[in-house]
């Protein structure tokens, strides 16, 4: 969507989020990533489920690094994947391997996040196979520049994959949401609704 700085990178067919990075499904996913509580990808898993609206071919996850995953004890993007691959009744795989560690996203800029994220996955697994899945489902706990998510998406086309849509429990946005980057007006901003066709 031309002039549009909410909408997804070029390298993903379409992005959805069931909410916005603020207030109580902030302190979730907060909770989700840095407190153990697995039982919240259950409730985060579902709402993402009802955003989605197109079709797939398998679900993934955008992999942790292998130190955060120790230190964590589990990867939430993986424990999301898990509750939609469930609820969509589409295969669970590891496509993604992430080949450098990086640090703390949060404070950096678009820019820097794009400097980061270069390079930093390779697909793995069932994406190396011939041939390989033609819409690939990606997931991930919150968007936000989305330099993530387009390399993680690059890696994947690398490997023949045609499409690769994404599917976050939260969208962070720090300015007003645009009307044209939601199909009805009545949309809650960050919500999409089971029906609603970006325009």
């Amino acid at each position: 969507m031309e002039g549009c700085r909410d909408c997804p990178p070029e390298e993903i067919a379409w992005a959805r989020a069931p909410f916005l990075y603020e207030g109580p499904v902030k302190s979730a996913l907060y909770r989700l990533k840095f407190s153990g509580w697995k039982a919240v990808a259950e409730a985060l898993g579902a709402a993402m489920v009802e955003a989605h609206d197109h079709e797939a071919d398998v679900v993934t996850w955008v992999p942790l690094g292998r130190k955060r995953r120790a230190s964590r004890g589990y990867d939430q993007a993986r424990a999301l994947a898990r509750v939609v691959g469930r609820r969509l009744e589409l295969p669970v795989q590891p496509l993604l391997r992430r080949v450098a560690e990086t640090g703390p996203q949060a404070r950096r800029g678009a820019a820097e996040r794009r400097l980061a994220m270069r390079g930093v996955f390779v697909a793995s697994g069932a994406a190396l196979a011939r041939p390989p899945p033609r819409t690939v489902l990606l997931v991930d706990d919150v968007l936000t520049t989305g330099a993530t998510a387009a390399e993680s998406a690059a890696a994947l086309h690398a490997a023949g994959v045609e499409n690769v849509a994404l599917l976050t429990a939260a969208r962070a946005i720090r300015w007003d949401v645009p009307d044209r980057c939601y199909a009805r007006r009545d949309s809650r901003p960050g919500l999409w609704l089971p029906g609603d066709v970006p325009r």
